[in-house]
Parts: C-alpha cells; structure tokens; sequence
C-alpha cells in the first residue's frame, strides 16, 4: 500500500481527547497535518474561510465529537452535508454518545463510521490504525 497524506480536520472540544488523538496518530507513525477546532462553529469558519479565519485546505477527513459547545456535532453535519464545496468529505464520529438516536442521525447524514470513546489507549491506537488503512485504500479524486 502506498502512504498517502492527507488533511485531517479534528473537532473536539475537549484538550485531553485533542491529544489522544495526536498521540494515537504518532504511535501509528503518521505524519498527516491536522487541523483542529473546538466546535461546530469553529470548523465551519475554517473551512469556509470565513470570521476572521484563515481557509484551511479542504481535508479528506473530519474527525467529528458529537457533543460541543456552540453547535454540536449532528448540527455541523447538517450544515456541512448543505455546503456544495463541503458535502463530500469524509467524516468519523469519535463520541461519548452510545444513543442509538444520535448513530441514526449521524448514518443519516452519511457518516463513514461511529466510533465510540473513552476507549483505551491501546484501542484508540488500534482504531487510528484502521483508519488508517481507510484512507490508504480509498481513491479520491484529483
């Protein structure tokens, strides 16, 4: 398989879950540049380059928490499946949520998977591993 970097946008509002994450990315030896904001509002601003936010480039994959101040995760999904430019991107859910109310909503807005957190470190790392692989895999278009 060949490696393949590619954007990632985490939001999460939560610092320790922020560094779950990058440290899960380091174990799995992955040197993709993530972005980071701390809520629905916030990532909405990176992407469209507006509020005094400077536009990131679009990622492949957004890292998604459910449950965040502001605008919460199934709030940004609706707003980012609206978005002509955005629609497309890949999304994981990463949540505390086990409500099956909250998974209907979130396939509904054709997420790519559901993952539910806190998982062990050892798991997350594991789980960082397999997305891995997802994005290695599949083919975007240029």
């Amino acid at each position: 398989m060949t490696e393949k970097t590619i954007n990632i946008l985490l939001v999460e509002d939560d610092e320790v879950d922020v560094m779950n994450v990058k440290r899960a990315f380091q174990k799995n030896n992955l040197n993709n540049p993530i972005q980071h904001a701390g809520n629905g509002i916030e990532a909405l601003d990176l992407l469209r380059g507006q509020n005094g936010q400077k536009q990131i480039d679009l990622p492949r994959i957004i890292l998604l928490d459910l449950n965040m101040p502001k605008m919460g995760g199934i709030e940004f999904l609706h707003e980012l499946r609206k978005d002509e430019h955005l629609k497309n991107i890949s999304v994981f859910v990463m949540t505390t949520s086990n409500e099956d109310k909250d998974k209907v909503d979130a396939y509904n807005l054709n997420v790519a998977g559901y993952i539910l957190k806190p998982l062990s470190m050892e798991n997350f790392v594991s789980a960082v591993s397999i997305l891995k692989n997802y994005w290695i895999l599949c083919e975007y278009p240029t």
